[in-house]
């Protein structure tokens, strides 16, 4: 890459990648390969399991909720850091502990530290995109496709070891990655969006199809990302084929970054979030209509090139609409409904498996929040150019 400006961009996305491996990768999906062992001996129903995730989405709802005047306020930058450090910390406690009371307390501040990440990089990929070099949506996916380098991460890491060994394990990478994605973001435009910004007007009913698909995705895809490690493990498949599966879902996050962002770059409207909703119910569905290991590996491999682009797309789709002082209220109301929706998602999955059908029927019910999610974006268009200027 011999544009210096270009290189700059690339080396400052992959930096910012970091926040997000630390804050999903390693602080949310990570607890799938540590589901088993834990359930196993601390005598959780899939329930509780699943509460475990809920728990740590009402964290990241109330850390979404905060975003905006916190970044009005304070250096974007800051509190990407703050955030890692916060999730190291936290991760390193969840391996001192066994009571479900503790255990809940430690999984919500998680995620409010991971929302403080993974909202202020998000609005610090999207600024990054806006200063050249790089087309603004492969700068978007290569954060959000940080991701899979913290899942690939967890699956070489976790497996071999207890489980409380394995959270330390996990916080010692989440340290390590925070001190380099601080040395890699200097010089980062990271300076507060003001109060004038915080207050700017924009209709959320202009986005009511576009937050109703998201919402839908968080309620789908999370109810995946916590149980197919478990639901794979009754399916009789071992442990070697299982870090597999997870590194190649994670090697898919990866991808994901080059697969997606011209359809990102082009589409101003819901298309890109409703094709990928789409895709992932179709993801969803494999596993449970065959226990080949051809299918699972299928599951996985377009599960992970798929789901945090759709994360990307509605970043995408705040970009493309709105002014960007606005960015910051824009991702933050994508991010609450999506933080909602993985409250109730693995809570509702855990409660349906525990019934007649098991885990298949609760990927069923996955799918369908998927598809449904599919159809609610489609619908969503872009904003009008005159209602994007005049804020309201």
């Amino acid at each position: 890459m011999s544009d210096p400006r270009a290189r700059h961009t690339l080396q400052a996305a992959l930096a910012l990648a970091l926040g997000a491996a630390v804050s999903l990768g390693l602080a949310r999906f990570a607890y799938a390969l540590l589901l088993p062992p834990m359930r196993a001996d601390l005598g959780w129903s899939y329930f509780t399991a699943g509460a475990m995730n809920t728990v740590n989405a009402a964290g990241y709802l109330a850390g979404a909720l905060l975003a905006p005047r916190a970044l009005a306020r304070w250096d974007a930058r800051a509190l990407l850091l703050a955030g890692g450090w916060g999730s190291a910390l936290l991760l390193a406690a969840h391996g001192l502990v066994r009571g479900d009371p503790a255990l809940y307390a430690l999984r919500g501040l998680t995620g409010l530290a991971s929302a403080a990440t993974f909202v202020s990089g998000g609005l610090l990929a999207a600024r990054l995109g806006q200063g050249g070099g790089l087309r603004p949506a492969l700068v978007l996916g290569l954060y959000y496709g940080g991701t899979g380098a913290g899942i690939i991460a967890s699956a070489l890491i976790v497996p071999p070891l207890t489980w409380p060994a394995a959270w330390q394990a996990l916080a010692a990478l989440a340290l390590l990655a925070t001190l380099a994605m601080a040395a890699g973001t200097r010089g980062v435009d990271s300076a507060p969006a003001g109060a004038a910004a915080a207050a700017l007007g924009w209709r959320r009913r202009d986005f009511g199809f576009g937050l109703a698909g998201y919402g839908c995705f968080g309620l789908g895809y999370i109810g995946y990302m916590t149980f197919i490690v478990t639901l794979l493990r009754e399916q009789g498949l071992g442990s070697a084929v299982i870090s597999a599966f997870y590194m190649l879902l994670g090697a898919g996050v990866i991808a994901s970054s080059w697969l997606w962002a011209g359809l990102l770059q082009r589409q101003r409207g819901g298309v890109p979030m409703a094709l990928l909703n789409g895709l992932l119910a179709l993801a969803t569905l494999l596993p449970v209509l065959s226990t080949q290991p051809l299918v699972v590996a299928l599951s996985g491999a377009l599960f992970g090139a798929v789901f945090l682009s759709v994360v990307a797309a509605s970043t995408a789709l705040v970009r493309h609409n709105l002014p960007p002082a606005a960015w910051p209220g824009g991702i933050a109301a994508f991010t609450i409904v999506f933080a909602a929706g993985q409250i109730v998602g693995p809570g509702l999955v855990g409660r349906v498996a525990d019934g007649a059908g098991g885990l298949q029927r609760g990927f069923v019910l996955s799918a369908a929040l998927l598809a449904l999610g599919a159809l609610l974006a489609a619908r969503q268009r872009p904003l009008a150019r005159t209602t994007v200027s005049s804020g309201g």
